[in-house]
């Protein structure tokens, strides 16, 4: 009677083990790190810890970093976020320019300069220890930051991440989860990397999801001309590329596999892709539960060839020991600046 046993319980075992190799292999297990970059790197110190997310206004050479001390805030102990500017003529400075603002815990951010010539900032914000989200949107005029206004939507904003706007008051969101509340499920989708994410779009009234089926909707951001959305999907490795209609609704137009966990997105003046990953997600997911553990940090970038394909490059990667969780990368002329999830500090390359 045992031998009757053998062949379903191998198939068992069988599925156990198909299951697991189909969890390790996308999270990069395997990988082989070798760092590497083409010039030489800066660390340079910031006042708060957690720079995960930076963007630039290029005209006036002003970096603008989202920084948020994610492990003090999930323990009980929450430090006040901040928006950060490094004025990269004089790169020196760094200031904290986050006006008066209760439980501020800023994620995703992004730029907006308004014909008027107005820039506003808007801002990804996790209230009552990631409980409550909102995206603010401030303006940026006379060499300060001024809060506006606060969005919400606690049926679609339930887990947002990042923010792209495409108008004074219109903009872009992804919502990284499927499932809001944490718990099992959550844990799952995310370890079983399942499509069940999305993307939100505010168009100045009201919130309506116009893009699903997302594995981990993580960075956004849009094409300089407007007609296209780019989309990371972390726990997918790939980026997804949207025609942007005239109501603001989404169509699928191409996916690119980048065989890494893809995390913010920002395009350089020439179009190109540049993004902050992280090549080993599980090693990330250990990283950001204990901050002895590392994870490596990744830059890629992607371009557009004249045929429509896609090039994806590695540009950066180090093993996590001197700077662990990369989440964004912005180059500014010969300049390379990389942010992180947890790290108190930025890189800046130079070339």
């Amino acid at each position: 009677m045992k031998r009757h046993w053998l062949i379903p319980t191998g198939v068992v075992i069988a599925i156990l083990i198909f299951g697991v190799i189909g969890i390790l292999i996308p999270a990069g297990m395997f990988k082989n790190i070798v760092p590497h970059y083409s010039g030489s790197i800066t660390e340079v110190d910031l006042p708060l810890a957690g720079p995960e997310d930076l963007t630039l206004d290029r005209d006036a050479g002003l970096a603008f970093i989202s920084a948020d001390d994610r492990r003090s805030n999930l323990r009980g102990d929450p430090v006040p976020g901040a928006i950060l500017l490094i004025d990269l003529n004089q790169p020196g400075a760094i200031r904290n320019i986050t006006p008066p603002l209760p439980d501020f815990h800023p994620h995703g951010i992004s730029l907006w300069r308004a014909a008027s010539g107005d820039l506003f900032l808007f801002a990804v914000n996790h209230q009552k220890q990631y409980s409550h989200h909102t995206v603010e949107k401030f303006v940026w005029r006379n060499d300060s930051l001024i809060h506006l206004e606060s969005f919400l939507d606690p049926d679609l904003m339930t887990s947002p991440n990042d923010v792209v706007a495409v108008g004074e008051r219109s903009f872009y969101v992804t919502n990284d989860h499927g499932y809001g509340e944490k718990g099992l499920a959550r844990t799952l989708e995310e370890y079983l990397q399942r499509s069940i994410s999305y993307v939100n779009y505010f168009d100045g009234q009201a919130f309506r999801k116009v893009a699903s089926g997302i594995a981990y909707a993580n960075g956004i951001n849009v094409s300089n001309d407007q007609q296209k959305i780019y989309v990371a999907a972390t726990t997918g490795r790939n980026v997804l590329i949207y025609q942007r209609l005239t109501t603001g609704d989404l169509v699928l137009e191409k996916d690119i596999p980048t065989q890494t966990g893809v995390d913010n997105i920002e395009v350089d003046e020439h179009g190109v892709l540049w993004i902050g990953c992280h090549p080993q997600l599980l090693k990330f997911a250990a990283h950001a539960a204990d901050s002895t553990k590392i994870s490596p940090s990744q830059v890629i970038k992607i371009n557009n060839g004249a045929d429509d394909s896609y090039q994806v490059t590695e540009v950066f990667l180090i093993d996590g020991s001197g700077y662990s969780g990369s989440s964004v990368a912005v180059p500014y002329q010969n300049r390379l600046m990389i942010g992180s999830v947890f790290e108190k500090s930025i890189l800046i390359g130079t070339n």
